[in-house]
């Protein structure tokens, strides 16, 4: 598979008819008219066009430049979108993003998540077989320029420690991607989350819109359920905000 053959494939999966409904449903919770939602790891933008249709503003941030492209023909004309293309790390500079051309959605600037993915059960056949040197941004000089976040989504593969350790003020609410690969890296950011000052948490496995626990969890016990997945989960989404009516079912 090419990679424009790879980009196509990753827009008729996150463009489903009927996905667009359910994201919108989902992220409602989250952002409404006039907020603004950072998406870092846009990849093809499905989730900045969520903020979008429910009236909000959004930051897409992609670092890919045949990914950023197709944001621009996407969405660039659409009134609060801002698309940014860089990495995001714990401070400015340049690092190495290392691309899958047969699959980007799965570039990644950690070269542990590329380590830890070679043999795993689910990952085979995967190859990063492209390598760029890219700008790289944080967290906070993003909400400096463009504003603090409302709400806050990355997915930056194996790389989300790193992009909070940029984050020194908290959004009312955010999420990070998590993999069974990398369970250490999902602990890493619970102990930045809980020093940031978040104390309620809930997850969405693997591409779900539907919470895994009927009441929010504390920093520990999200820690400890994510420990004790099975390796076949492969990956979700941990929710935390400063307003737990947020994280309910």
């Amino acid at each position: 598979m090419t990679t424009a053959a790879a980009i196509r494939h990753s827009l008729r999966t996150y463009y489903v008819p009927g996905r667009a409904a359910a994201l919108d449903g989902f992220y409602a919770r989250f952002l409404g008219p006039g907020e603004l939602g950072f998406d870092v790891g846009s990849h093809v933008g499905d989730r900045s066009a969520s903020f979008l249709r429910l009236g909000a503003r959004a930051l897409a941030v992609e670092p890919q430049p045949r990914l950023a492209r197709l944001l621009r023909l996407l969405h660039g004309r659409t009134p609060g979108f801002t698309l940014v293309s860089a990495l995001v790390g714990a401070e400015a500079g340049t690092a190495t993003l290392r691309v899958n051309s047969k699959n980007p959605t799965v570039a990644s600037a950690s070269a542990d998540f590329i380590a830890a993915a070679t043999g795993a059960e689910g990952w085979e056949g995967q190859v990063w077989d492209t390598e760029l040197t890219l700008p790289v941004t944080t967290l906070d000089a993003l909400a400096a320029e463009h504003g603090a976040p409302d709400f806050l989504k990355i997915d930056v593969e194996g790389y989300e420690a790193v992009a909070l350790s940029g984050l020194s003020r908290p959004p009312r609410s955010l999420s990070f991607e998590f993999t069974t690969i990398q369970r250490g890296v999902a602990a890493d950011c619970m102990g930045r989350l809980a020093a940031l000052g978040y104390r309620h948490f809930n997850a969405c496995l693997g591409e779900g819109m539907r919470f895994a626990h009927e009441t929010p969890l504390t920093a520990a016990a999200m820690a400890d359920w994510i420990a004790a997945l099975p390796h076949a989960a492969n990956s979700g989404d941990v929710y935390a905000s400063l307003e737990p009516a947020r994280l309910a079912p």
